[in-house]
């Protein structure tokens, strides 16, 4: 039987790209499926039967799926997510959190508006939907929550101060639930996806075309990333790299650091600066090994 026979996974921003590959793919595997999409552009705007097509189109192959069209950056949406995965099938298993908009500017041509947008759907929305989820997972000591992240908040991208800032706080938001969820089996990681989508393609400078879009950058190469972190034997706080087939892992390291004592000044720091920032002798850090608590 696969990992995923019986099991309920609710996937946001499925009705295209990324989300509608991994929500296929979990429902090929025995998985019954909340599609969510609001079905709006890339920018947010707009609301279509984006959702209903991809729940369409698994029923078609003889799954189970509903469609689910609220935001998730509301919280009476993001509630509604979960209530529907609960009144169709019982429980929630699954949240694979995927929904995302953009607003590409440098930082001193973005609005606060466009600073906040791009938070309240991608960091927030995340949260908000985990959050809904979280209790029927932690009292039933099983489950899986991905947060999709991006290489833009893990290293950086001019003109995406905005999504940067909420891709990376997904791992400091993976990191602490991590640690929460571990002694009730509740595994939390980050997703940093690279694939030829809508969102991709809209990015300034983007050379993919999406009237044929490379085969080798298909979705379907980043879902098993994802089914992975979903899967019986997931890791948890790992962030998984996934684009074109090529799967890696990013870590944060830390080093010993140099103590200079509690009279430390300025000029004792310039001094030792040197060791301070040396990462020549590093080692991986592991939220998990910290104390976890109840």
């Amino acid at each position: 039987m696969s990992d995923f026979e019986g099991k309920v996974a609710i996937v946001t921003g499925a009705g295209n790209g990324l989300g509608r590959s991994h929500a296929l793919a979990f429902a090929q595997r025995g998985a019954k499926v909340v599609v969510n999409d609001l079905g709006g552009s890339v920018h947010g705007e707009g609301q279509s039967a984006a959702a209903d097509m991809v729940v369409a189109e698994i029923k078609a192959a003889g799954g189970e799926a509903v469609a689910n069209k609220a935001s998730v950056a509301d919280r009476d949406g993001a509630r509604s997510i979960v209530d529907d995965a609960v009144a169709a099938f019982g429980t929630v298993d699954i949240v694979v959190n995927n929904a995302g908009i953009l607003r590409d500017k440098s930082f001193k041509n973005m609005t606060l508006d466009e600073f906040d947008l791009v938070i309240d759907v991608h960091l927030r929305g995340t949260a908000y939907v985990t959050r809904a989820a979280w209790p029927i997972m932690y009292e039933k000591n099983w489950g899986r929550v991905v947060f999709t992240s991006s290489t833009s908040g893990i290293f950086g991208n001019f003109g995406q101060a905005n999504y940067g800032t909420a891709k990376m706080g997904m791992l400091g938001l993976m990191n602490v639930l991590a640690i929460e969820g571990a002694a009730h089996n509740v595994r939390v990681n980050c997703l940093a996806p690279g694939a030829a989508t809508r969102m991709t393609a809209s990015v300034p400078g983007s050379t993919i075309d999406m009237g044929n879009p490379p085969s080798a950058m298909s979705p379907d190469l980043v879902t098993p990333a994802v089914l992975y972190m979903c899967s019986e034997d997931a890791p948890s706080a790992h962030t998984i790299h996934a684009a074109g087939g090529r799967f890696s892992r990013s870590q944060t390291f830390t080093n010993n650091g140099v103590s200079l004592g509690s009279e430390a000044s300025y000029e004792d720091l310039t001094d030792a600066v040197a060791n301070v920032v040396d990462m020549g002798a590093a080692q991986a850090f592991d939220p998990l090994a910290r104390r976890r608590r109840g």
